[in-house]
């Protein structure tokens, strides 16, 4: 498995540490911190936080993937982002994700200054991203989503949907060293299914690629702590833990510090620290 991802603003070494990845979100609906950070000055401003903090990737997205959630058009989602991309990439030296599943969005923004792509929907509603990604060259996050029948077997059925994603991405052309994996807790899953999945993470390991887990301030941890999502931080901090035990190599949070600290002591006791 190759853990070393290489982007136009450096490498991210999963051999030393985990990654964090920074949630920007320059969309009025986001369920977590949507309209704080819909300026550019608004939003430069939190990516230098995160990447003070300890942010190893900032992930910038311009529409929202919640529940329920009012879909953009590329245009609109293009008109959000890109503004946004250009000025962060002159004040932030860390490499800039584009959290979107539209070709010509992830396009646009690799034009900007972003350096890989993360698609909620692994490269199953717009193939084309994936030719993107080859095209230029990047990393693609492809996530597990779209299911609408139960289950068979629950790790069974999202590595053979994984598997899926993985083969639309190669056959676009993307190199298997650009690819990266995650489950997708809190899309299609019930929430007992979520803490399943979070359990037998480690079962994803044999798909060859690395991992990145999404946790941060997800219904999951609402539902079974019935906490507001301004309060599901330290709970976010322990799937983190939890997660880097079970060989997640990337967490995308929200809260940058903490998991950074989270991440930085557990990778100490569990596998990768000195």
């Amino acid at each position: 498995m190759n853990r070393q991802i290489k982007t136009k603003h450096g490498m991210i070494d999963l051999t030393k540490k985990t990654a964090v990845m920074g949630i920007l979100n320059v969309t009025p609906d986001s369920f977590s911190d949507g309209g704080h950070f819909n300026h550019a000055e608004q939003a430069v401003k939190r990516a230098l936080e995160m990447e003070a903090a300890g942010a190893d990737i900032i992930d910038i997205g311009g529409e929202s993937t919640r529940p329920g959630h009012t879909p953009v058009s590329e245009s609109e989602e293009i008109d959000r982002v890109v503004p946004v991309i250009e000025k962060i990439r002159e004040v932030v030296s860390i490499p800039l994700s584009i959290d979107t599943f539209k070709s010509k969005t992830a396009k646009a923004a690799l034009d900007a200054g972003v350096d890989m792509i993360n698609d909620v929907w692994g490269a199953k509603y717009d193939p084309a991203i994936a030719r993107v990604a080859a095209e230029y060259n990047v990393p693609i996050c492809l996530m597990h989503n779209g299911r609408n029948e139960p289950y068979q077997n629950l790790m069974e059925d999202i590595q053979t949907e994984l598997k899926e994603s993985i083969q639309i991405a190669s056959d676009q052309g993307v190199s298997q060293d650009q690819i990266i994996l995650d489950p997708g807790i809190g899309f299609c899953k019930t929430k007992q299914e979520n803490l399943d999945v979070l359990r037998q993470l480690d079962q994803l390991q044999v798909l060859g690629h690395p991992l990145l887990l999404g946790t941060s301030r997800k219904s999951v941890i609402g539902h079974y702590l019935d906490l507001p999502v301004d309060e599901r931080d330290e709970a976010t901090a322990a799937t983190t833990s939890f997660g880097i035990t079970k060989g997640v190599d990337i967490v995308r949070v929200h809260d940058v510090l903490i998991n950074a600290r989270v991440a930085q002591m557990t990778d100490l006791l569990v596998r990768k620290g000195d």
